[in-house]
C-alpha cells in the first residue's frame, strides 16, 4: 500500500508526475500541497518500483515505471534535448522550470533503465547501490 500511495502521488496529477510535497487532505484525497507544486523529477520512487520489481515480479511496479517514464517524455522532455523539471504538475500543458538535475540522469533514468533490464544486469545479490544509484560490489565475508 506504501507503494501504491508513492505512485499515486504521479498518477494523481494531470501530467502524471509527482509534486515536490503532497499531502491527504480531509476526503482522504492526495493533493499537491499548495507552493510545493514544481517537480525536479526526483528518483526515489522509481527507485523503489525497480527494487520491488526485482523482488517481487510483479507486472504491475513494470506498468507504474512505464506511465511514470512516458510522462517524463510528454512533459519534461524539451525539444532542444535533455529534460526540465516542472514549474506545476497540476496544469496542462505546464511550465518548464528551465533546470535539470544532476540526480535525473544519474539515479531518474538509471533507475528506470534497470527496471526494464535483465536482472543479469547488476543482480542485487551481488550489488548494492548507494544513496547516489552507484553500484557497488558487496564484499564475501568468507
Amino acid at each position: 500500500r506504501l507503494m501504491k500511495t508513492c505512485y499515486s502521488m504521479y498518477s494523481n496529477m494531470p501530467t502524471g508526475l509527482a509534486p515536490e510535497i503532497a499531502h491527504l487532505n480531509q476526503e482522504v484525497e492526495l493533493k499537491a500541497k499548495d507552493g510545493a507544486k514544481h517537480s525536479l523529477l526526483r528518483p526515489e520512487t522509481v527507485e523503489s518500483l525497480f527494487v520491488l520489481w526485482r523482488v517481487t515480479k510483479d507486472p504491475l511496479y513494470r506498468r507504474w515505471g512505464w506511465n511514470i517514464f512516458q510522462s517524463l517524455e510528454k512533459y519534461a522532455k524539451v525539444q532542444s534535448g535533455g529534460y526540465s523539471g516542472l514549474k506545476d504538475v497540476t496544469v496542462l500543458p505546464p511550465k518548464h522550470d528551465d533546470k535539470m538535475e544532476s540526480f535525473f540522469l544519474a539515479e531518474t533514468l538509471k533507475y528506470l533503465y534497470l527496471l526494464f533490464s535483465s536482472d543479469s544486469l547488476i543482480p542485487l545479490d551481488q550489488y548494492v547501490f548507494n544513496t547516489e544509484a552507484h553500484p557497488l560490489s558487496v564484499f564475501d565475508s568468507a
